[in-house]
């Protein structure tokens, strides 16, 4: 086959003059420049080339969008799911450290059935508030202090005012209706509270 081309482009020289042959060589080597200059004139084939250069780049860039969107789904999709475990799971050690006192209701529940007296049901009923008030406090539940002090949006929400029976209780909280508390700093319920105007 590589020979076959080889013959086709060589000037067959037959019975030919030198100036026959001459010519016939310059006529090849124009027709070449020719098509040369036609290519470089045009510039068709640079112009190809480019455009296939960018088309490669727009389609590597494309492809490395995708493979990042896909990451950063899969990234999304993950934590969410983390998120929902957490979530599920995050009560846990609460309700498993509550679990004593709910017990401790148990027992008293039944010590007030056969029991006549008030004193010592009361007392049990006390015992089992401070351990349930210690199990929060271990958690970072602490109880807002309103009595007395002067009345701040932040931690107290009021119930309604009244006439302060001095002056010195003016714009301060008189009455506690309902205890409000903070969860690590965080006001988790506001103190309803009864404020003298």
């Amino acid at each position: 086959m590589f020979n076959k081309k080889k013959k086709e482009e060589e000037p067959v020289i037959e019975n030919n003059t030198a100036e026959e042959t001459a010519e016939s060589l310059k006529d090849n080597v124009e027709n070449t420049a020719e098509q040369a200059n036609n290519e470089t004139a045009g510039e068709p084939a640079v112009e190809l080339s480019v455009e296939e250069k960018l088309q490669q780049q727009v389609a590597e860039l494309n492809d490395k969008y995708l493979r990042l969107f896909a990451e950063f789904d899969n990234f999304k999709r993950r934590t969410q799911k983390e998120r929902v475990e957490l979530l599920q799971t995050a009560g846990k050690d609460i309700v498993v450290s509550l679990l004593p006192v709910l017990d401790d209701f148990e027992r008293a529940i039944k010590a007030t059935e056969k029991s006549t007296e008030v004193a010592p049901v009361r007392e049990g009923i006390e015992l089992v508030q401070t351990k349930l008030k210690s199990i929060l406090s271990q958690k970072g539940l602490k109880e807002i202090e309103s009595l007395n002090t002067p009345f701040d949006t932040d931690l107290h929400e009021a119930i309604t005012q009244i006439p302060s029976p001095t002056d010195e209780q003016k714009g301060k909280v008189i009455d506690e209706l309902e205890k409000g508390y903070t969860l690590n700093d965080k006001v988790v319920r506001f103190a309803k509270v009864v404020v003298g105007a």
